[in-house]
């Protein structure tokens, strides 16, 4: 037996079972699960050209992906920062029934974001070289970045645009959609870096080209969504061009944004001090630590994001029941997931690292190990800041999500890696980030009891 309740004016998730509404830890699941699988496999883009440029074009090359890599940050922040606040707007204006405002929405932060994006994606072909300089490329690694920049900037726009198609998607409602055009992108990653890299000795440049391909098939899906679905709640429609949107919009969205650019900022930070205490191995085991760090990164955040439409839902019904539970849910699947990161980490850790480096590298694989384990510490702490991070986003928080992004993000972990690294040496660079999401813990708990509807849990 159906509901009554006319599904046109409902987000999906709001299904019928039974006779019944689905129950809300079902719609968590439903949400959360291919939430988590979309983030995990879109990292996993970078993470492929790590693994096939490793083996088959050598460590300055691989080097020289992780001094490309803040770029790449650069551009799914710059997507966040428009369609996490667009979303979570879009999805209040569903709450309360006003689907005329949010279609107008959705229009506008498309329409806005193709075209920045496409300026992004332009000034970087053009400017490529000197973006890599900033990066940090030295004389050995100056034409490896140089050419990976550009060629990924060539496909810049659709970077940014299907990240924000793939966030929209999940609004509205359509989460195992999502997970299919990311998952097919990655596919044809894997198989693109195989044919350009290994068949076509390509090297670095055919990694870029793979991924670069990769994305605009994924963009091709999500966009053929929008465009030909009749079962989308999302439609485009005429507008007025209300540049004033954007004070919402911005506001809400940038603390996701700094979490995603702040993964780029940090990269930059310690490559620079790892240069001056470690020197160049330092870099190539810091690159495998950053690969692992932004899967598990992208895990947390795929449980926020797969919160936010529940959470942005009940918001606009005033339902703060809801939206106390869907939190202890997020909780316990952070929970699950740190001590699963963390544990398949440590005891994996020689496996993990041979996927990059060569074993009979003794010294450079044993160091990078050793290393390993020791950052991995910080995968106990960090989901729990992630997760409240982007629940002070689904409930239109920003100075409370801007506030513990800022301070995970940037400030605390900087003040933490010059503090130690002068401190500790090496010891100190691989501890600062654990040391940096303890303290950011701290600010979390404080957000979290002055803010609303938690200040009364």
């Amino acid at each position: 037996m159906r509901s009554p309740l006319d599904s046109s004016i409902i987000p999906r998730f709001i299904l019928v079972q039974e006779g019944g509404i689905m129950s809300l830890k079902r719609k968590f699941i439903r949400f959360v699960l291919p939430s988590m699988a979309s983030m995990l496999v879109f990292n996993l883009y970078t993470m492929v050209d790590g693994i096939f440029i490793a083996n088959y074009a050598g460590e300055t090359a691989l080097a020289a992906v992780n001094l490309a890599m803040p770029f790449i940050n650069f551009m799914f922040a710059f997507s966040l920062l428009l369609s996490i606040g667009a979303s979570t707007l879009i999805s209040i204006h569903r709450g309360a029934g006003r689907e005329e405002r949010a279609n107008q929405l959705f229009t506008m932060n498309t329409v806005v974001l193709s075209t920045l994006a496409l300026l992004i994606s332009v000034s970087c072909v053009i400017l490529a070289e000197p973006l890599a300089l900033f990066l940090g490329a030295g004389s050995d690694t100056l034409q490896y970045v140089t050419e990976y920049l550009r060629i990924i900037g060539g496909f810049g726009f659709f970077f940014i645009v299907s990240y924000s198609f793939e966030v929209l998607i999940k609004a509205d409602g359509f989460p195992q959609l999502s997970t299919f055009g990311v998952l097919l992108g990655a596919f044809t990653n894997v198989v693109l870096d195989a044919l350009f890299v290994f068949g076509f000795h390509w090297g670095l440049a055919g990694a870029a080209w793979a991924t670069g391909i990769s994305q605009l098939l994924t963009f091709l899906v999500f966009f053929s969504h929008f465009l030909f679905s009749r079962k989308t709640h999302f439609h485009f429609t005429r507008f007025s061009l209300d540049l004033s949107q954007y004070k919402r919009i911005v506001p809400i969205g940038i603390a996701d944004c700094i979490t995603e650019l702040s993964a780029g900022v940090i990269v930059f930070a310690f490559n620079h001090q790892i240069l001056s205490i470690i020197g160049t191995s330092g870099v190539v085991s810091y690159t495998v630590m950053t690969y692992v760090y932004n899967l598990v990164l992208m895990a947390f955040v795929g449980i926020a994001q797969g919160c936010q439409p529940l959470v942005s839902y009940a918001v606009g019904q005033g339902d703060s029941a809801t939206i106390k539970q869907v939190y202890r849910y997020g909780l316990v699947a952070a929970a699950l997931t740190s001590a699963l990161c963390f544990g398949g980490c440590v005891i994996l850790t020689p496996q993990i690292v041979a996927i990059f480096i060569k074993p009979q590298e003794a010294a450079l694989f044993a160091s990078t190990v050793a290393s390993f384990r020791i950052y991995a510490i910080c995968f106990l702490i960090m989901g729990y800041n992630v997760l409240t991070s982007g629940f002070f986003v689904a409930l239109a928080k920003p100075k409370a999500a801007l506030t513990l992004s800022l301070a995970r993000g940037i400030v605390v972990i900087l003040v933490c890696l010059l503090i130690l690294s002068s401190a500790l040496g090496a010891m100190g660079i691989w501890l600062t980030p654990t040391v940096s999401e303890g303290l950011c813990l701290i600010i979390s708990l404080i957000l979290m009891r002055s803010t609303r509807p938690f200040a009364a849990a």
